[in-house]
């Protein structure tokens, strides 16, 4: 009954939920199981239809799957969304039902974070379900891992394309410096690299820049900006035939999710002879950070799991060079390798 929308690749579970004491309009996805339980954050959105929604979350609840095997973790992937402003006052009622939703699937969905959703969020929502990631005190916020993940693996690409990992002098442009890409800028800041930065919200750029002695860029005007490295860190599917045709930069590293608007643009960086790290490989530290926390916790841990993302991009990177494909096509056969069922594996 989901064939119509383009996302929809046979989802092992796609459930609503209508909550309307408490406003709740929700929606689960589970791509892929295979791996384990789905796991994946949960997004509020003002979305502008329930069509809307839908193509979110199943596009959202796949790129989990994808993540979640490419980080080598025992997770399939999943999703949830929430109709609503994010700019609301917390809904406690609302956060309940939504842990009600969660809860009556059984242990098949675990939930965290996600935009328009912050920690005590997935606390309240925790308050009703067991099945949530990412409230272990000791281990802080995941987002900084993320922004580790996506620092491993610049250093990666820079030692590909420039001969050496040190960021030192490099000039590089970071769209979005909210909670990845603000930690991502500070780490490169302490690292000596050259700093331009640019966000939606024109307080919280002149923050981090006043933090790093960043240049300030608009959203608009950065991809197009002279740099040795891109990273989006904000917006999904910036990636466009357009935009690539105006990259002036040899690499392209970030945190944000979907970031190629169709796979054809992996194609287009490819033949423009930029180096791009697919976003799931770069920004999986997140939801290893999140598997350490239901599991054993350990920072040491973490932070060896996480530097395994930059020698997957490496062997994606050398793959891509030897057979003369685009590196987010092969990060995708690398991803289905570990989460296709045995029977459906190919070479």
């Amino acid at each position: 009954m989901y064939d119509q929308f383009a996302d929809f690749d046979g989802h092992a579970l796609v459930t609503t939920r209508q909550d309307h004491p408490s406003g709740l309009s929700a929606i689960i996805a589970l791509h892929n199981e295979h791996r384990g339980p789905a796991m994946g954050g949960c997004r509020i959105l003002k979305y502008p239809s329930t069509d809307a929604a839908m193509k979110d979350v199943l596009r959202l609840s796949r790129g989990m799957t994808y993540k979640n095997a490419i980080a080598g973790i025992p997770y399939g992937g999943g999703k949830a969304v929430i109709i609503a402003d994010p700019t609301m006052k917390k809904n406690v009622g609302l956060l309940h039902a939504m842990g009600d939703f969660v809860e009556s699937l059984g242990g098949r969905y675990i939930t965290s974070f996600d935009s328009g959703t912050s920690l005590d969020y997935v606390r309240t929502i925790g308050e009703r379900t067991n099945f949530v990631a990412g409230t272990l005190v000791e281990a802080g916020d995941a987002s900084g891992t993320t922004a580790n993940g996506v620092y491993h693996c610049m250093r990666a690409a820079a030692e590909i394309v420039f001969g050496s990992p040190d960021l030192c002098g490099m000039r590089i442009a970071i769209q979005g410096v909210g909670n990845v890409g603000g930690r991502l800028a500070e780490r490169l800041a302490r690292d000596g690299a050259s700093l331009i930065i640019a966000d939606l919200d024109p307080e919280a750029a002149r923050q981090v820049a006043g933090q790093t002695g960043a240049e300030l860029s608009a959203v608009d005007d950065l991809l197009g900006v002279e740099a040795d490295i891109i990273s989006p860190c904000a917006l999904g599917g910036i990636l466009t035939a357009q935009s690539i045709a105006g990259l002036k930069a040899r690499i392209v590293v970030g945190g944000a999710n979907n970031q190629l608007a169709t796979i054809e643009d992996d194609t287009r960086l490819l033949a423009a002879g930029i180096l791009y790290c697919p976003d799931y490989i770069a920004n999986a530290g997140g939801i290893i950070d999140l598997h350490y926390q239901r599991s054993a916790w350990s920072a040491e841990a973490v932070e060896r799991h996480v530097l395994v993302l930059a020698d997957t991009f490496r062997e994606v990177a050398e793959r891509s060079r030897t057979t003369g494909r685009g590196t987010a096509a092969i990060a995708n056969v690398l991803a289905e390798e570990r989460f296709r069922p045995a029977a459906r594996r190919t070479a």
